[in-house]
């Protein structure tokens, strides 16, 4: 008796989980913790390189501007490692805590107006390509764009960042 009374509410359990976690992925929830990560889809005989990448802002334009500062944050401190062959997978800047140690440079870089726009277009990215995606926050995108690797590696070795 105590026996099927103890297997009952590990089924009753089980299947409250089940209901549970079916709901919340329903109601897309289980996306919140997505990571979106910056992908490679080629790279051009120059040594720029063709990505995907993502970002989340209050409407569409925040978010597309988002994502291109993410393209090119990753190739300088992550790296692009998904995505076809070809990519350079090392980042332009190897120094551990550098983002940190060179932050006061990193934040006017990577300002609305500032210099980071240099290094990254849009040649790419045309209307159908861009993926839109409302969240709770706003809205998250994809944009295809190309950010130019050499050039962005020789104005930080002319910063002083790399050497």
């Amino acid at each position: 008796m105590v026996r099927r009374i103890i297997i009952a509410a590990v089924v009753i359990i089980f299947n409250c989980h089940v209901s549970i976690v079916n709901r919340i992925n329903a109601q897309g929830m289980m996306g919140i913790y997505t990571q979106f990560s910056t992908e490679c889809l080629g790279v051009e005989e120059d040594g720029t390189q063709t990505l995907r990448a993502w970002g989340s802002g209050k409407n569409k334009n925040d978010a597309e501007d988002q994502a291109r500062k993410n393209a090119v944050r990753d190739v300088i401190f992550k790296g692009i490692r998904d995505g076809v062959e070809g990519c350079n997978m090392k980042p332009l800047v190897n120094e551990p805590n550098a983002r940190e140690k060179y932050e006061e440079y990193f934040n006017k870089f990577f300002r609305d107006d500032a210099k980071y726009d240099d290094y990254v277009s849009n040649k790419d990215t045309k209307r159908k390509m861009k993926k839109v995606e409302k969240t709770d926050m706003g809205v998250r995108v994809a944009v295809i764009v190309r950010v130019n690797r050499p050039k962005l590696k020789e104005r930080l070795r002319k910063d002083g960042i790399i050497k």
